[in-house]
């Protein structure tokens, strides 16, 4: 299939669980020794079809642009992937924990979101959302933050394994934020309409534009929509600006958090003016209420087109400016350079998407690799660095800065005339979609499954934290206890999008 292509239940392969297993491994291939080959895991949950659950997969093969889907009965239980594949570690935890099926040889099946875990395999007590692992010896010691913190940010608690002041392994616990929003998007009325818009908004709410674009993308993909040509441009434009604020944003925060003022300073005031143009776009500045399916809410003429590409080109050389005295002060490089390294071996295993793989020298895109909308016409370039640190993480930012600006520029000056709202129709029934958007930390995957009614019977979402936290995880190890704050902020990965 191609991005947002929908195709007939009838079509997935329905496979027995080895089988199916060999065929993703298969498909996979080796992708942490040869980058360009093979596929990775864009999603892997179950859902109920035609009276019985179903596990389905949907990989992504970036370079020929394919997403391919198979599915299994689910059964009692089924051999896990995680063994060969450490990509699948998080979605076979969350299918365990949700639907009761057991991924056979996982070898940690703690739970997700839920405090209590599901029965173990072999009947007896799963692993508690309070048991973490330990380490014994001297000089070995526990070091716990949150789930509340010191400041006004979501709540997750974090569980350093230390030896001395190096920590050996950091595990973290999520779920607060879990609000049921999958469940809930399938018993809203309509699925063009307000609530379930609204839910798709508010799922992560940074991300409201480009989660909202995921699903306006894969409803129309179901109900056949074309979408005019300038909904799809004034679509891309809010998605950049969502990246420039978000962009701006993590590396005044990142200066912030060595103490570096100047950077910190500016770029948390610049990004209230990335804001403000997309409130100009829409009257809200996390781009609320622009998108719908078919289309978008509201036209955007010449004047105010004009009007924010005016603004945009007075606030965007503050922002270089600003960014660059970052890498200006030694002591800010210094301190970036070489903490919290990733391989680029270890970042294809994880299946790490967006900004944190492209610092691994991964060179993943969905804006170059599943190109949709504007996106089919206009050429972002992809943004990479070899060394997977916090440095490299904060110049990846830096580049699609660069990238997004000149994108803007260009689509604000020549906006295509003509309407940004088509009727969307009927959904196909008994079909699947997947749709891929490229959000500002990475890739967005969702889901959609109709029943013979044309309903949707199963909706799911992967948020780009989904993949990475385990990443964050993984720059810690060997790292001292106080490297965390750069390191969280380096990634800074969303505790709503992952509960969901």
């Amino acid at each position: 299939m191609r991005n947002a292509q929908p195709a007939p239940l009838r079509a997935i392969p329905v496979l027995p669980a080895e089988e199916f297993r060999a065929e993703i491994l298969e498909t996979i291939g080796d992708r942490q020794a040869h980058p360009q080959g093979g596929a990775r895991l864009a999603s892997l949950f179950c859902a109920p079809v035609g009276g019985e659950l179903r596990l389905f997969a949907v990989l992504a093969e970036d370079r020929m642009g394919l997403l391919h889907v198979l599915s299994a009965r689910a059964g009692a239980g089924y051999p896990a992937l995680t063994p060969d594949c450490p990509q699948a570690h998080l979605f076979e935890r969350e299918i365990f924990e949700t639907w009761g099926v057991t991924p056979l040889g996982h070898p940690w099946l703690k739970p997700v979101r839920f405090p209590q875990a599901a029965p173990g395999p072999d009947g007896g007590p799963g692993i508690g959302l309070a048991n973490f692992l330990a380490a014994q010896g001297e000089a070995c010691h526990e070091v716990a933050v949150g789930p509340v913190h010191a400041g006004i940010i979501e709540p997750g608690h974090f569980r350093f394994l230390c030896h001395g002041e190096e920590v050996l392994h950091l595990e973290i616990s999520l779920g607060y934020q879990h609000r049921g929003i999958e469940r809930a998007l399938l018993t809203a009325p309509d699925a063009a309409g307000p609530r379930f818009l609204r839910l798709i908004e508010t799922m992560a709410g940074d991300t409201s534009i480009g989660h909202a674009t995921a699903a306006c993308m894969a409803l129309e993909g179901l109900a056949g929509c074309q979408v005019p040509a300038a909904a799809l441009v004034l679509r891309a434009i809010a998605l950049e600006l969502e990246r420039l604020a978000n962009h701006a944003g993590d590396l005044g925060a990142l200066a912030l958090d060595v103490g570096y003022l100047p950077s910190s300073s500016f770029l948390g005031r610049i990004r209230g003016d990335f804001l403000n143009m997309t409130a100009r776009l829409c009257g809200s500045r996390f781009g609320r209420g622009i998108l719908a399916p078919g289309g978008t809410r509201v036209d955007l003429d010449r004047a105010r087109a004009e009007a924010v590409a005016a603004h945009l080109a007075e606030v965007f050389p503050q922002a270089v400016e600003a960014v660059e005295l970052i890498w200006g002060s030694p002591s800010v490089v210094s301190r970036f350079e070489r903490t919290g390294v990733v391989s680029g071996l270890d970042a294809r295993a994880l299946g790490l998407v967006g900004v944190a793989a492209r610092a691994c020298d991964c060179e993943i895109d969905v804006r170059q690799d599943f190109p949709a909308g504007a996106y089919a016409f206009a050429h972002v370039p992809v943004a990479v660095a070899q060394t997977g640190d916090v440095s490299g993480r904060a110049f990846v930012r830096h580049m699609e800065m660069l990238h997004s600006e000149k994108f803007l520029a260009e689509h604000l000056a020549r906006l295509p005339a003509g309407h940004f709202r088509a009727d969307l129709g009927a959904l196909a029934p008994e079909h699947l979609v997947a749709s891929l958007v490229e959000g500002w930390r990475g890739e967005i995957c969702h889901v959609g499954i109709t029943d013979a009614a044309g309903r949707l019977a199963a909706y799911k979402v992967t948020d780009p934290s989904f993949h990475n936290w385990a990443g964050l995880a993984l720059a810690l190890r060997g790292q001292a206890v106080s490297d965390f704050p750069v390191c969280n902020k380096s990634f800074n990965l969303s505790y709503c999008g992952h509960d969901l």
